[in-house]
């Protein structure tokens, strides 16, 4: 059976009201099956960058330690900032040596303490999964760059450009062929894959309630199809939804339907 994850994190945001994440993360649980939903009680202080280039260290380090132990089979994790996905991923039952990743994502997040314009550990986040960056959140065993797709992605800055040239990168036209991300992710070998999708991936006209908009993204309707068709092959060890961070009530019922799109192609 599915089960849903919550971690409401908000700490790994370089946004100026990143705490809209919470909200988000709230909305979406509100829509989930209660009996198949646990809320990960995270901590809301700030927290400290204890001497590291990594903003908010501290807090992100224990809502990693809380994680552990909520990761099974099938979870749905709803985020929260893109990073829930390596506390995850270090949880994850049988480890990651079998495992492909789809990061689906309109930026990068390629970043590492020394490139962060912002110091905001989401910006980090597949780089960490890669092995590299702080290394107290760095996943290890790391996986591997030709286990990684990544999807959508439209916006990256000049240090994330040679990170990025090694992993398999499918564009938003690339899903316009439902059997691209299948293809891409069979190559790659794995048994099982995890889907990552920051919101952010979509297309603004689709999908508002996101802290940075970037223009020409995907339909809900192209990614699930696009999903669902992997599914079809290839297990899902799990998936993340990130990034949804509504300004008002209104903005989140304007989106559930997309949300709800999404969390069917995962779960």
């Amino acid at each position: 059976m599915v089960r849903f994850l919550v971690i409401p994190q908000w700490q790994g945001s370089p946004a100026p009201r990143a705490m809209l994440l919470v909200d988000g993360a709230s909305a979406i649980a509100g829509d989930l099956p209660r009996a198949a939903t646990t809320v990960l009680d995270v901590p809301v202080e700030a927290g400290e960058a204890l001497g590291t280039g990594v903003r908010r260290l501290s807090a992100l380090l224990r809502t990693r330690e809380l994680v552990h132990g909520h990761i099974d089979a099938d979870t749905v994790v709803i985020g929260g900032d893109c990073s829930v996905t390596v506390a995850a991923l270090d949880a994850l039952p049988g480890g990651t040596e079998d495992l492909a990743v789809v990061w689906c994502d309109a930026h990068a997040d390629l970043h590492t303490p020394e490139t962060s314009p912002s110091g905001a550990f989401s910006g980090m986040a597949l780089r960490a999964l890669l092995g590299e960056g702080e290394e107290q959140l760095a996943l290890s065993p790391a996986i591997p760059a030709d286990r990684v797709v990544t999807v959508g992605m439209r916006t990256l800055d000049d240090a994330e450009i040679a990170p990025l040239a090694p992993l398999t990168n499918l564009s938003v036209a690339d899903l316009e062929r439902p059997e691209a991300l299948l293809d891409a992710v069979r190559s790659t070998g794995a048994s099982r894959v995890w889907v990552h999708i920051d919101v952010d991936v979509l297309d603004p006209s689709d999908f508002a309630g996101v802290s940075s908009s970037v223009p020409f993204g995907l339909s809900p309707a192209a990614l699930s199809t696009a999903v669902r068709t992997l599914r079809g092959e290839i297990p899902l060890a799990g998936a993340t939804i990130a990034g949804f961070a509504p300004r008002s009530p209104a903005d989140a019922v304007d989106d559930l339907g997309a949300l709800l799109r999404l969390i069917g192609a995962v779960a």
